[in-house]
């Protein structure tokens, strides 16, 4: 799953670490997240979405897997 949460962090400024304190993550998470090697569970998305004031289709690309 993509996300937005780098260019999002970025265009406000902020680092993966303040970002991470503000979520009550590991900085660690925020970088996983940032690179698609972690997809975040639904209680963290809600707060990163709340975080950036945007709902979490916004910030989250959820692309259906075709068959």
């Amino acid at each position: 799953m993509e996300t937005r949460i780098q260019e999002l962090r970025k265009a406000g400024k902020i680092s993966q670490a303040e970002l991470a304190d503000a979520l009550d993550v590991t900085r660690q998470t925020i970088i996983s997240l940032e690179k698609g090697r972690y997809n975040a569970s639904l209680e963290l998305a809600y707060k990163i979405a709340k975080y950036f004031n945007l709902t979490i289709e916004e910030v989250f690309i959820f692309e259906e897997e075709k068959e």
